[in-house]
């Protein structure tokens, strides 16, 4: 772990971070890649998806581990004090996955991918509780443009053709706070360890909640060449690369700033389906994409203020962190 000192600055809250706002886009980036990988993964070979969650999780964990012991065997020591906050992150990773297979088999895909779109407002309330990040008029508004973007994009009719029941209902509404579980616990975390640290344990807690699961779970055998090289990118693009970027980010940006920031992810995965797959998206789905990247573009847009020489911070202003990271 680095243990170079971090230094604090003082940014209105209207004017986000640079470097962090591109880091949550180049990290949507990736984790759009995920829906390609999991469908040609599906495609090639009958797999459950709360045994791919697994193995993606310990695949995660093993490559981490393996990699910083080798490279960075001081990145892999943890204070006993912080065992609880790792344990967390973990096991919201872990759980989450389970819901989100649970919502997807309840609910459908759609139903679940807009009630996941919900996180946002989940962890600008939560994030304003514990750390009184400012809940202003522009984040409510880029809230509202990029969930109801996303319900453009899988179609407004969607709700209201879904038979929803009671155990849906819940486990919808569990979805996006367990999703909003990790983003708080990896930017508690990022406070004091790098990002690969934090993902390490993370995905080995996260490995640990599925593998009970997995005893009533169908396990894959026999798995094709291409398989693999298909997981190799689910693992290095779509989970290292996306989860270590957007953890760096969380060290330089709101919690609540980087949820909404990460919205992004819907319609790059229009994009990559359109460029790489062939498929066309619809009006409805265009003007949804777009009410989406407006809501990205709202908060990552730069506002010019006067100076302040008051060396105290105000209302509606966070700290930035700078650590030297890896």
């Amino acid at each position: 772990m680095s243990s170079s000192p971090k230094t604090l600055k003082s940014t209105p809250a209207t004017n986000p971070d640079l470097v962090g706002s591109l880091a949550v886009l180049a990290a949507t980036a990736c984790w759009a890649t995920s829906a390609l990988f999991v469908k040609l993964i599906l495609a090639s070979q009958d797999v459950s998806a709360l045994a791919l969650a697994f193995w993606r999780d310990l695949a995660t964990f093993v490559t981490l581990s393996v990699g910083l012991g080798i490279l960075r065997p001081k990145w892999l020591r943890i204070k006993r004090e912080d065992i609880g906050w790792l344990v967390g992150l973990g096991t919201s990773i872990g759980i989450f996955h389970i819901f989100w297979n649970l919502a997807v088999f309840l609910n459908g895909a759609a139903v679940a991918t807009v009630q996941q779109a919900a996180m946002p407002a989940v962890v600008a309330i939560v994030a304003w509780l514990i750390w009184r990040e400012s809940l202003t008029g522009r984040k409510g508004l880029a809230i509202v443009l990029t969930f109801a973007g996303t319900v453009l994009v899988w179609g407004i009719n969607i709700i209201g053709q879904a038979d929803l029941t009671l155990p849906g209902l819940l486990v919808g509404l569990l979805l996006p706070i367990t999703y909003a579980a990790w983003n708080l616990f990896v930017k508690k975390v990022r406070g004091t360890y790098n990002p690969f640290t934090a993902l390490t344990y993370g995905f080995g807690f996260a490995a640990l909640v599925l593998l009970p699961v997995q005893l009533f779970t169908p396990q894959p055998s026999g798995l094709p060449a291409s398989v693999f090289l298909y997981f190799l990118g689910l693992v290095g693009i779509s989970t290292i690369g996306g989860f270590a970027i957007y953890t760096f980010a969380l060290g330089r940006l709101q919690a609540s700033v980087a949820s909404i920031l990460a919205m992004a992810e819907i319609p790059i995965v229009g994009i990559y389906a359109i460029l790489l797959i062939g498929e066309r998206m619809t009006i409805d789905q265009l003007i949804g994409s777009a009410l989406v990247v407006g809501g990205v573009l709202l908060l990552s847009w730069r506002r010019r203020h006067p100076e302040s020489t008051n060396p105290v911070r105000g209302e509606g202003t966070y700290s930035t962190v700078t650590d030297s990271g890896p």
